[in-house]
């Protein structure tokens, strides 16, 4: 049965989806009267869904503004980036011992579709959270899942993508491949020490990122 819409449910799934798509972007003001016009539903579920937002981190509150879309600032960024590290790589690992042989062909798959993708760093983007996506189903943890897919949402808050970075692309493509290849070969180990290295990888470009950004704000304030 399609849940509705006009449920504080449904109202949760359309504002995550549109933080998780970007079109509400980290810093938004998140007025109920706004909301409910824009998704033509009534406050009360906007109401409901931002507080289960807020439970999450993905909305916060701030003096004179109330509800805004929350930001990362560098220590949350870390914080989030060394999670990341962890759980992907147990996801590495697990993946090794309970991934099917068709689930491992499908790894590869997205490797080598990847290849001709690198100099499209949005489409990339994309594909590269498939690909993280089939690797969590590969580990066969519902729990792991669950804290992956809410640090994903958390990533949503960052502006940009590390992937534009350049080189960053094709360096990514082959982590991935260093990844799947430990996966086939069924090394837990080493699946993991290669996933974890990607993550790290992932992290100082968006230092890099983060600061090339931070000094284009400073030179226009």
């Amino acid at each position: 049965m399609k849940r509705s819409k006009s449920t504080g449910a449904g109202a949760y799934e359309l504002l995550l989806a549109a933080i998780d798509e970007g079109t509400l972007p980290a810093g938004t003001r998140l007025r109920e009267e706004d909301l409910a016009e824009r998704f033509r539903i009534s406050r009360t579920p906007i109401r409901e869904a931002l507080r289960r937002l807020e439970t999450i981190g993905l909305v916060t509150h701030e003096p004179h503004h109330g509800a805004v879309v929350a930001t990362l600032d560098h220590g949350r960024t870390v914080e989030l980036y060394h999670m990341r590290e962890v759980l992907e790589g147990t996801a590495a690992q697990l993946a090794a011992i309970h991934a099917t042989p068709a689930e491992v062909e499908i790894l590869h798959e997205m490797v080598e579709r990847d290849r001709a993708l690198v100099e499209d760093p949005p489409a990339l983007a994309a594909s590269n959270r498939r690909f993280h996506r089939q690797l969590h189903l590969a580990a066969r943890n519902r729990y792991l899942d669950v804290m992956l897919e809410n640090l994903r949402l958390s990533l949503a808050l960052l502006r940009g993508t590390t992937l534009a970075r350049p080189m960053r692309g094709l360096a990514s493509v082959e982590e991935h491949a260093a990844i799947v290849a430990a996966i086939d070969a069924r090394d837990p180990a080493g699946a993991e020490t290669a996933a974890r290295r990607h993550i790290h990888n992932a992290f100082k470009a968006r230092i890099q990122l983060d600061g090339a950004a931070g000094g284009r704000d400073g030179e226009g304030a």
